[in-house]
């Protein structure tokens, strides 16, 4: 543990002109005091580090001293490639690993390009939850990230609505959308996704798998999703859009179904002769559509199934109870 502090020590003094004793022990976790008797056994090992007195002082290298020890772990090198996601990395835990991966190649590079990462930073910043969710980290979500790391087959009990099941999974990928992680693994002849917060319980096995070289994960999760997407839209309405209900419909429902719905129905008939269009929906289910196509207002006028349109009908008679002109 000392050893990989006093490594990193020379590495952050490597990487910037200078440190404060409160700044290394900031960045180290650690006392002024250890950091001084850290600096002293630096010193005799023969890194020449020199102390700056005064209010405006710290600590240096001297000479353009240069270590060696920049190479990369593997585990280093695999999150550095994820370090602009800090949140996925702290639930998997790789945040350790994606900061000494960092500080070495911060080390590495030329004194002019030393702002690079910090510059990146203040430009691109991923916030994967969805609003108004508070995220929630899964509990074996680190033991599932070390097993697609390792490519290690695991033994895994998943909740399946009010039943457990047991199956031998072999981890290829890691998915987080809108906040949930997923898991795509193989489990017989077929990938599968599961929801990491609905595993039970998670155990490396003895044995590794051999990666199928043509599985690529981003293409097998846009598969997926799109084929989770149309699987969920089981009921149909028919409904008549204006111009600006037809604009609007993307963005209150699925978006795909809406724009395929409304390119359907200006290819078969176009508008009439008030502008609007009368499109058929795909749908989650009555309920959801009606609290969906509800945000458009006068804009959509729901023709069908009839249960729907007297849900509708009983919704305009209570607006206008509300607002009606009769008080006026």
């Amino acid at each position: 543990m000392r050893a990989a502090r006093l490594i990193r020590m020379v590495l952050l003094l490597q990487s910037r002109p200078s440190m404060t004793a409160a700044e290394l022990a900031r960045e180290l976790e650690v006392s002024e005091r250890t950091v001084a008797r850290d600096v002293l056994s630096l010193s005799e090992a023969g890194v020449p580090v020199y102390a700056d007195r005064g209010r405006a002082g710290g600590y240096r290298l001297v000479g353009g001293y240069r270590t060696r020890l920049t190479g990369l772990g593997r585990s280093e090198a695999e999150a550095l490639f994820l370090s602009g996601v800090p949140a996925a990395l702290r639930d998997m835990g790789l945040a350790d690993a994606a900061s000494a991966a960092r500080l070495k190649v911060s080390a590495a590079l030329l004194p002019e390009l030393r702002d690079a990462a910090d510059g990146a930073a203040q430009r691109f910043h991923l916030d994967a939850p969805a609003w108004y969710r508070e995220p929630a980290t899964p509990e074996l979500l680190p033991a599932v990230a070390d097993a697609v790391w390792d490519d290690r087959r695991v033994a895994a009990r998943y909740r399946r609505k009010d039943t457990e099941v047991e199956r031998e999974l072999e981890p290829y990928g890691l998915v987080l959308k809108a906040g949930v992680w997923y898991l795509a693994a193989r489990a017989g002849e077929d990938v599968r996704v599961y929801r990491i917060d609905r595993f039970t319980s998670v155990t490396p096995l003895d044995d590794r798998f051999t990666r199928d070289p043509d599985f690529d994960l981003p293409a097998f999760w846009a598969e997926r999703a799109a084929q989770f997407a149309r699987s969920i839209l089981r009921d149909e309405v028919v409904v008549r859009l204006t111009p600006a209900g037809a604009r609007q419909l993307r963005h209150v429902t699925d978006r795909a179904a809406a724009e395929e719905a409304v390119e359907r129905a200006e290819q078969a008939g176009g508008p009439d002769e008030q502008g609007r269009i009368t499109v058929t929906l795909p749908v989650e289910s009555l309920d959801v559509a009606y609290s969906q196509l509800l945000g458009l207002g006068p804009e959509a006028e729901v023709l069908a199934p009839p249960e729907l349109r007297e849900r509708f009908a009983a919704a305009a008679a209570r607006m206008y109870g509300l607002y009606g002109l009769s008080g006026m």
